[in-house]
């Protein structure tokens, strides 16, 4: 499938989570969110040691996020990455974006074994969408 359509597919919903969002404005978890903000969509973002995040109700986990998220932004070390992944494939969620540096081997595989609509190594969200530092 085309990176053009893989993206489209990824921004065709109503509600979005950022995995590793961070209170810390200088970090990408926090402009990714606020990149979601931005661009007025409905966005939960989720950190297990937050309980706001620019001025939104954190979950500690995507399983807290009711109703599913229809996709994920993930900003997180790998390792994590792979717990977020597999939560994220477990709720049955079709669509994940791995942000650079958040990707893994097996996070990657673990996407393409499920079929979910997957994008990584490529362009960060906060370039497709266009970021405005505030």
């Amino acid at each position: 499938m085309r990176l053009e359509i893989q993206i489209a597919d990824f921004m065709n919903g109503e509600q979005f989570a950022v995995a590793g969002a961070s209170t810390d404005r200088k970090k990408y978890g926090n402009k990714v969110l606020r990149c979601y903000q931005q661009h007025h969509h409905a966005v939960i973002p989720v950190n297990p040691n937050a309980s706001i995040v620019e001025g939104l109700s954190a979950a500690a986990t995507l399983s807290e996020v009711l109703p599913t998220p229809h996709a994920v932004s993930v900003i997180t070390p790998p390792s994590v990455t792979e717990q977020i992944v597999d939560e994220a494939i477990h709720l049955g969620m079709q669509h994940i974006w791995l942000q650079p540096g958040a990707e893994s081997i097996a996070a990657i595989q673990a996407c393409l074994d499920a079929g979910v609509n997957l994008i990584h190594g490529g362009p960060c969200i906060l370039v497709v969408l266009g970021y405005r530092e505030t």
